[in-house]
């Protein structure tokens, strides 16, 4: 089924409002609820719920099974993974309405979280991290880190193109697979444009 320039199969479901960007495509089964907005390029997999105030990049790719609640902001280029499971109320009872207590989460730009992870709401997943499959966030996770486990703690540095960092000179960290070169500085990793 065609909608105006993006593709959606006409199992989806997409409610009157919901803003979606030329050459996305929606899978079986989705769900798009009527404010949510999506950017250009984007693939929407099966069975995936896309809640109202829900804003997505450009280029972001979300798997099968996801459901992504008020709340959250996902950047350009992110990578969602089968089944992960976003949050939106730390304290949640089924008899006590807390749509006003909401917490925002954010996963940055080119970042990648594994599948069957759980992100707590209120996190902030840092540009080009990278999360490992089955992990629960339950924290902020800073830009460029690896991080996995229950709950996740970092475990080193990936590069832009996904690579884990593995060599260091000088307190600065280089890509083996594409030459990209990182500062490490103040407990983060900053890019660096020039060469070490």
């Amino acid at each position: 089924m065609q909608f105006e320039k993006f593709e959606a199969h006409f199992s989806a479901h997409i409610d009157r409002g919901a803003k979606i960007g030329d050459g996305t495509k929606v899978w079986h089964f989705s769900h798009i609820m009527p404010m949510a907005k999506i950017g250009k390029n984007c693939i929407i997999g099966q069975n995936v719920y896309i809640a109202n105030n829900v804003i997505i990049g450009d280029n972001v790719k979300i798997q099968n099974n996801v459901s992504v609640y008020d709340g959250v902001i996902i950047e350009k280029d992110a990578f969602i993974g089968p089944s992960v499971v976003f949050t939106n109320v730390i304290n949640p009872r089924s008899f006590i309405e807390r749509k006003n207590e909401y917490k925002k989460t954010v996963v940055g730009r080119g970042s990648s979280i594994g599948a069957n992870t759980t992100i707590i709401c209120g996190s902030s997943i840092g540009k080009y991290s990278l999360i490992g499959a089955g992990s629960l966030v339950t924290k902020d996770v800073l830009d460029y880190s690896l991080s996995y486990g229950a709950p996740s703690e970092r475990k080193g540095w990936v590069c832009e193109c996904g690579e884990k960092l593995s060599k260091m000179i000088k307190r600065k960290w280089y890509c083996k697979v594409c030459d990209k070169r990182y500062k490490y500085d103040w407990h983060k990793l900053i890019f660096l444009r020039g060469t070490i």
